[in-house]
């Protein structure tokens, strides 16, 4: 399987939308059902469509960009490194331990928050302390990801992500509140189960690798021993035999230092014990240097860098907390009115220094860029980081996040190619019909997830027909829980799945191996769903 193919995944998928454009009728949604006959993708379209992309979703690139360039600068600052390893030593023969804790965290802030994107953030800080762990990428992936993933299907309170959800089907934010409470915390312990499992699996490979080494090693030395008597026949033979043999043991020594050597390439470093830090390059790219920063020289305080690093957490976390959608709770919007308000002689200085603000609660991810700006200009004064220095730094960072911020523009050029040409509400129709069914709600969410990137677009195209022809309200909260619990299902193996196909192409981790490594966790957590599903039905 080629390495880091996610590019061509996503291209392969926007060429399939095209290709079902010119099989399936379009049809729209306005308060009735309106067929418009084929509306066929063309070439041109083909190339035309990643402009309109950036038109509407460039702001999600340029956020993937900047976090780049935060990140490149914060490599030029040796102190950061510092704190990965103090951070790495904390958890070591604690591995699990982190890993479930980001688990936790990240579901939870995607679950009320709906900061699936905004994670992006943190991602790269989490999984350099992941590597420096001694784990491997499909690791990385499998938290971060999976953790997301669990976090969409048991959304809570993320008004961002069930804003559509709850008004297509009428329903308020606490709905079906403790089922979609059970749904997270069974998507997070089969996350960490299947994390555990996996490092279980890939230790072994280690330890055989290892048997294997030594081994090798083993042969080499024992025919070593085979040669050297030969030295001991005629006089005359025996300086050829000598020549021979000589030659013949440095033949087999460098044959045997090469096996050696490659084969130990082929293992990893692991774990400092056989516990449960390991480190296994099936289809990985061979470095990490862009993952995690070079070591620092010397011990630097860290303590400026972990309370700004709080902070910009603090301010993270309450910038998109729902407090008035779902809490009504209106003091921050109090709060940002009064000193945007503030007047100095008539003037209003803070609100003319700060431009348009939001209160926290309606932060766009965009907002973040201030702030961020913010803890880089003070770190670099902090540590004495030069203003080439970040410039560079900014740069490098930039550019290792182009990739990433390209997959999220061509991910989103798949979302503007079915909305161009909306084929799918006839798929829908006529897998729907006008009664409620599981099984056909939980194949028309599937479908919905994948072809449309986003949820607010996932529910629209499909929520408000369903409320036209299935009439029966008493099934709409089931069918809300289906289709926000399938949506983050789709997320972990949709070639359209922003939070994967990012996540794959920053880990440089292939998409065929991904679908390896996750398929078990795949069953299961459909499997249980379904459970949940049906017995919601039949109460």
């Amino acid at each position: 399987m080629k390495k880091n193919n996610t590019i061509k995944v996503v291209l392969i998928t926007t060429l399939v939308c095209l290709v079902l454009s010119w099989i399936f009728k379009a049809a729209y949604f306005q308060g009735e059902f309106v067929e418009q006959g084929r509306v066929q993708m063309g070439l041109f379209d083909l190339f035309n469509y990643p402009l309109t992309a950036l038109s509407y979703f460039g702001y999600i690139a340029l956020f993937l960009l900047v976090v780049g360039g935060f990140y490149g600068i914060l490599y030029k600052i040796p102190a950061y490194r510092n704190l990965l390893d103090k951070i790495a030593n904390a958890f070591k023969n604690k591995g699990m331990l982190f890993l479930s804790i980001v688990v936790v965290c990240f579901a939870l802030l995607v679950s009320i928050c709906g900061l699936q994107i905004g994670l992006a953030l943190v991602i790269p800080f989490v999984v350099s302390i992941i590597l420096l762990l001694g784990y491997d990428k499909i690791v990385a992936a499998l938290v971060t990801v999976g953790s997301m993933a669990v976090g969409l299907a048991g959304s809570t309170y993320a008004t961002a992500n069930l804003g559509v959800l709850t008004s297509s089907l009428n329903l308020d934010y606490n709905y079906q509140i403790w089922v979609r409470v059970v749904i997270l915390l069974v998507g997070i312990v089969l996350v960490i189960f299947n994390t555990f499992m996996y490092t279980k699996r890939s230790m072994k490979v280690v330890k055989a690798e290892k048997t294997t080494v030594k081994k090798a090693e083993k042969e080499d030395k024992q025919v070593t021993v085979k040669v050297e008597p030969e030295k001991k026949t005629s006089k005359a033979p025996a300086k050829k035999s000598t020549k021979s043999s000589s030659a013949t043991k440095k033949g087999t020594k460098s044959t045997a230092k090469k096996t050696s050597s490659k084969t130990r390439k082929s293992v990893n470093k692991a774990a400092l014990k056989d516990e449960d830090i390991i480190v296994v390059k099936e289809n990985m790219d061979n470095s990490r240097d862009y993952l995690v920063p070079e070591v620092a020289g010397s011990d630097h305080k860290i303590w400026p860098l972990v309370t700004l690093f709080i902070l910009l957490f603090v301010v993270f976390v309450l910038a998109f907390l729902p407090w008035k959608a779902v809490f009504n709770i209106d003091l921050f919007e109090n709060m940002t009115s009064g000193f945007t308000g503030f007047e100095l002689f008539g003037f209003p200085i803070f609100g003319k220094i700060l431009g348009t603000v939001n209160s926290f609660g309606n932060w766009m991810i965009t907002d973040m860029f201030l702030p961020m700006a913010l803890v880089v200009l003070i770190l670099a004064i902090i540590y004495k980081v030069s203003f080439d220095d970040v410039l560079d730094g900014f740069i490098a960072g930039a550019k290792k996040a182009f990739k990433p911020a390209l997959i999220a523009l061509l991910v989103y050029t798949i979302l503007v190619v079915v909305t161009y040409h909306p084929f799918q509400l006839v798929l829908y129709k006529a897998i729907i019909g006008t009664k409620f069914n599981v099984a056909k709600e939980v194949i028309t969410a599937i479908m919905a997830a994948v072809l449309n990137v986003d949820p607010s677009y996932t529910f629209q195209t499909v929520l408000p027909y369903f409320t036209s022809v299935v009439t029966d309200v008493k099934n709409y909260s089931v069918v809300g829980i289906i289709y926000q619990s399938m949506y983050g299902f789709t997320t972990l193996f949709a070639p359209s799945s922003l939070i994967l196909m990012v996540t794959l192409s920053f880990l440089k981790v292939s998409y065929g191996s991904w679908l390896k490594n996750v398929w078990k966790l795949l069953l299961e957590l459909f499997v249980i769903f379904l459970i949940i599903f049906i017995i919601l039905a039949l109460i």
